[in-house]
């Protein structure tokens, strides 16, 4: 250990149990650490701020022990951008350190986040490259041929996905950020919101068969309240204006509401997978993302407060809930499911009546390997339910080529029939009996209760 670290006590890995999928309420955290806003690359940094400063053992310890504090049996992963991780400074090798302790002590994942849009901005044969060299350098800090199971990619293409797969013996890839569209200059909306195999073809499609598909579970980033998510990007006041990413997240919550009104949407979201959702679906899981740099951007106090307010309700309201790290949870959901034919993900909700989340909206998604569907009403006046996305996975896709820094590809939506952001004018809401009979037929066959 360095110098100075003040890392952990040297107390031996606690013995994993394996973990039933069916039954269990799951959230996976990660903590990134990076060196600017949006780096996707060693000299690919889009925005020119030096955060060094704001990264800080002192600051990352705060994080983690405000996560362990009534929690201690929860593991969480560290994703590193590739910057992070060669950075000679002395803050950054501390990080390195004391993550590298983390796993040792309470079993932690220590991976590789190579920005959130590294597809926009790099061809796949780079983003691989730089990938394993990532890989390579954390194996090294952490010691004891230590690999991660998993790695934090915010988009990743298929081609990407495929190599981790095959290349790397990496199984699991937080590789897509569900309806992010028109937010931090891009966007792919149309995936499913819950793992899947991706397909050959496009990250955001599940795949459809043997040949097709790629043996890399696919995980999203952050729990959306599925009311605001119906937005493109946002807009206006950051308390009074839409927000396509409310949910879990804590800059659009914590930080964009405060503690209070912050924490019921944050319980509100977390809800919809919890309760109705464990009932709907077997299971239920959150995913969230932290920025380190959170904690001197918007201040410890308020930063720390809010995850051990998090952790420490989440327990309380759900006392089972297992705190494991992204590559833990995508293992446990392979081993659940070897392919997309028995997934069938339904979930319900009415707004919680914060900002954009109406509370008398009420949401219906239903999501497979065929197909995505999302029904809207509204519950108070009782309309009836309509159609407003109908993304079908039993079509052909194709990703974008030919990104470079010089000239990013930043749309890597899957949009066909109805998408949920309503900017074509094909994507106007209809009821279902108004679908084509193919389309009614495809639907029932997964969903045969809404036939009725």
């Amino acid at each position: 250990m360095l110098a100075g670290a003040q890392i952990l006590c040297a107390s031996p890995l606690r013995m994993l149990e394996p973990t039933q999928l069916m039954g269990g309420r799951f959230v996976t955290l990660c903590i990134m650490i990076r060196t600017t806003p949006w780096e996707v690359s060693r000299d690919v940094k889009l925005h020119p701020r030096d955060e060094e400063k704001w990264h800080t053992l002192e600051g990352v310890k705060s994080l983690r022990e405000a996560f362990g504090a009534n929690n201690p049996n929860g593991r969480l992963t560290w994703g590193f951008t590739l910057n992070a991780l060669e950075d000679k400074r002395e803050n950054y090798a501390l990080i390195r350190a004391y993550a590298a302790a983390c796993q040792a002590e309470y079993g932690d994942e220590v991976t590789v986040f190579p920005g959130y849009f590294p597809a926009m901005y790099l061809p796949p044969a780079r983003i691989n490259k730089e990938l394993s060299e990532a890989l390579r350098i954390i194996s090294g800090f952490v010691g004891k041929n230590y690999k991660p199971k998993s790695v934090i990619g915010g988009f990743l293409p298929a081609e990407s996905l495929k190599y981790l797969a095959e290349k790397e013996n990496i199984h699991v890839a937080q590789a897509v950020i569900w309806s992010q569209h028109n937010i931090d200059g891009g966007g792919a909306d149309g995936s499913p919101s819950y793992p899947y195999y991706p397909s050959t073809e496009h990250f955001c499609k599940p795949g459809q068969d043997k040949k097709d598909l790629i043996d890399c579970v696919n995980l999203d980033g952050w729990s959306m309240d599925f009311i605001c998510a119906r937005q493109s990007g946002q807009t206006g006041h950051e308390i009074t204006g839409y927000n396509s990413r409310r949910g879990v997240g804590p800059i659009e919550t914590y930080k964009g509401w405060g503690l209070d009104l912050g924490h019921r949407e944050v319980m509100h979201t977390q809800s919809i997978h919890f309760d109705k959702g464990l009932q709907l679906n077997g299971f239920g899981w959150v995913p969230n993302i932290w920025e380190a740099q959170m904690v001197y951007e918007f201040g410890m106090d308020l930063i720390c407060s809010a995850m051990k307010m998090w952790v420490s309700d989440t327990l309380k309201r759900w006392p089972d809930t297992r705190w494991v790290s992204f590559g833990e949870f995508g293992e446990i959901w392979r081993t659940h499911y070897k392919n997309n034919d028995q997934y069938n993900y339904k979930f319900v909700e009415r707004g919680c009546g914060l900002g954009d989340s109406y509370n008398n909206l009420e949401i219906r998604w239903f999501m497979n390997k065929a197909f995505r569907l999302a029904l809207l009403r509204d519950w108070h006046h009782h309309t009836p339910e309509m159609v407003i996305d109908f993304t079908r996975y039993d079509l052909q896709a194709h990703e974008p080529t030919g990104a470079r820094p010089d000239k990013p590809v930043k749309d890597w939506s899957l949009i066909n029939r109805i998408n949920q952001k309503g900017l074509r004018p094909e994507d106007k809401p209809v009821r279902l009996k108004d679908l084509t009979a193919v389309e009614q037929e495809l639907i029932y066959r997964y969903c045969p209760e809404l036939k009725s």
